[in-house]
């Protein structure tokens, strides 16, 4: 976990050193992290709504590709990347960071083609919560993990026999992906000044995800209104998370930061039910609020 706590020294905007050495915290960063974390949240949720209900017109992949490669158009344009003065082992960075990027997205949206969209994320937040449990290493964080499956369990039933297997495998492994999304990103963040690092990883993921969207979607990915809906999830579910994100990362360690986006199911399940038109049961309902509970005990247990 030496990387993890170096990632976290280096993009915390928490603390800074005055002429005498000591450390003053900064009272804003952790507060606008979590306002950053949260503004994340919404929109990536709501956005994946949003393409769940494209499908019919271009196919998960396709969707997967167009918002991508729609994406990093847009960060390349603002924020302009510095191309030179990196090493071999920066743009190894990158490239491990936009297959994080591209392997999350392509499978999450296999997931949600296939599951309720609130059931889908909160198994896919088993990968960030994980994280936080293993980068604080705390005994109370595993007993918050442990309420956290079972939240899980009891969204299951018993066995998910009432879920998608194959959806489920695709939730978990978008969760193993977030939790590296969220290590390289962090990463990202202290190596590379502003959101360089983002835009550079988002067209390495657009370059990764065309192939198998093309494959999937072929000229259904020209229709004008695919392309402008498609441009609104990008900039929705991409552009403006993943750059809250990683400005949050700066202020926040990736641990906490991971806990904090553990909350995403419960506005997960509120854009499926005001989107998608989703509904939940008493049980689905006590599953989430579980995990989200877990979460919440996980963030008290990192800061204590």
């Amino acid at each position: 976990m030496t990387d993890v706590h170096a990632a976290a020294t280096h993009i915390s905007a928490g603390a800074a050193l005055p002429e005498g050495g000591a450390p003053v915290r900064r009272v804003s960063g952790p507060v606008l992290g979590t306002g950053l974390v949260v503004g994340a949240m919404v929109c990536q949720e709501f956005g994946a709504a949003v393409a769940t209900s494209l499908f019919p017109r271009a196919g998960a992949l396709g969707i997967v590709a167009l918002r991508l490669v729609v994406s990093a158009a847009v960060l390349l344009v603002v924020c302009r990347p510095r191309m030179r003065g990196y090493r071999r082992v920066d743009w190894a960075l990158i490239a491990a960071f936009g297959a994080a990027l591209a392997g999350m997205n392509t499978l999450f949206y296999q997931a949600i083609d296939r599951l309720p969209l609130g059931a889908a994320v909160t198994l896919e937040v088993l990968g960030p919560l994980v994280l936080s449990v293993v980068t604080v290493r705390r005994a109370a964080g595993w007993l918050w993990a442990a309420a956290a499956l079972v939240g899980v369990a009891l969204l299951g039933r018993g066995g998910f026999d009432r879920l998608d297997g194959v959806g489920v495998g695709f939730a978990l492994g978008a969760g193993a992906l977030w939790a590296a999304y969220i290590l390289l990103s962090a990463r990202a963040g202290s190596r590379f000044p502003r959101t360089d690092g983002l835009a550079l990883a988002m067209c390495a993921a657009a370059v990764l995800s065309l192939p198998a969207g093309v494959a999937d979607a072929g000229s259904r990915l020209l229709n004008p209104v695919t392309l402008g809906l498609g441009a609104a999830v990008a900039v929705l579910s991409s552009v403006l998370p993943y750059t809250c994100e990683l400005l949050a990362l700066r202020r926040l360690a990736p641990g906490v930061f991971a806990v904090l986006m553990s909350l995403a199911p419960a506005v997960a399940a509120l854009a499926g039910y005001l989107v998608l038109d989703q509904t939940l049961t008493g049980t689905d309902i006590g599953a989430i609020a579980l995990v989200v509970a877990a979460s919440a005990g996980a963030v008290h247990a990192s800061t204590r």
